[in-house]
């Protein structure tokens, strides 16, 4: 597989997954129970946090600790850098964009009476998708900076992969929810899968960051590896804790982490 179709693949998938748990909308006759949510959460941080470690943070390190590369005597700047400055950007988007948490429905950002809150919950949802479409764009950049690399290639597949797997639950919550609030089915889905939009928006983005200097990639790489794992502690496994399912996030969290990894050590 080149690296060009791996791209595509990637870029493609991950979107498609949240169309996928979107459309669950229209087999749905209630809400997400609290149970599930709480699994949904955790399952969805499991991935998340092996994708930021194992196939962001990890190759970031190895791309800033090549031997005769630039950042060979101060390897650890640019994922150190790169991971702060992650947690910082989504921090701020936290503070400014007023949005919506899907358990418990406690409100953050710069107060706007104006904006339903339907779409504070959606814009919650947004928000938090635009680290990992990021993510595949700086994985994909990488691997078409070395072509002949198999081991970027397929890196970026399974990131893309563990990351549309864990876009169908998620797209998930958010339709059904928004449907059983009042919303019509149709414009549950369409709420679903506009919030998964700016993931191949970023992806984009991202590739064409990355594809500026291949000295920049490790700062890249470490950049959404933070930003997906403030999303985590801020927001998944808190949110998942708050019903009283500990135990089901906690062993959904852990097969998630299972299930990205074992895609990375068998693609990656």
């Amino acid at each position: 597989m080149s690296a060009l179709t791996s791209t595509i693949i990637s870029i493609s998938i991950i979107f498609a997954g949240t169309i996928i748990g979107s459309a669950f909308v229209f087999l749905a006759r209630k809400e997400v129970g609290n149970k599930a949510s709480s699994i949904i959460l955790g399952f969805a941080g499991g991935i998340m946090m092996a994708a930021a470690i194992l196939g962001l943070i990890v190759p970031s390190i190895n791309e800033s600790s090549t031997p005769g590369g630039i950042y060979e005597k101060i390897r650890f700047i640019p994922p150190l850098v790169g991971f702060v400055a992650g947690g910082l950007l989504l921090w701020g988007l936290d503070k400014l964009t007023p949005h919506m948490h899907l358990v418990g429905g406690d409100q953050e950002g710069m107060e706007n009476k104006k904006i339903s809150n339907e779409f504070k919950f959606f814009l919650a949802v947004t928000i938090h998708n635009i680290p990992e479409g990021l993510s595949v764009g700086f994985a994909a950049g990488l691997a078409l900076a070395n072509p002949d690399n198999n081991s970027y290639i397929f890196a970026v597949l399974a990131l893309a992969i563990g990351i549309a797997i864990q876009n169908i639950p998620e797209g998930l919550a958010v339709s059904i929810p928004l449907y059983s609030k009042g919303m019509k089915k149709g414009k549950s889905f369409v709420y679903g899968l506009m919030s998964g939009v700016v993931e191949p928006i970023a992806a984009v983005i991202g590739l064409f960051i990355a594809s500026i200097s291949k000295e920049i990639t490790p700062w890249l790489l470490s950049f959404a590896g933070g930003a997906m794992i403030y999303v985590i502690l801020d927001d998944l496994i808190p949110e998942s804790r708050k019903k009283g399912f500990e135990h089901f996030a906690l062993w959904a969290f852990m097969i998630g982490f299972a299930i990205m990894m074992t895609l990375e050590l068998v693609l990656g």
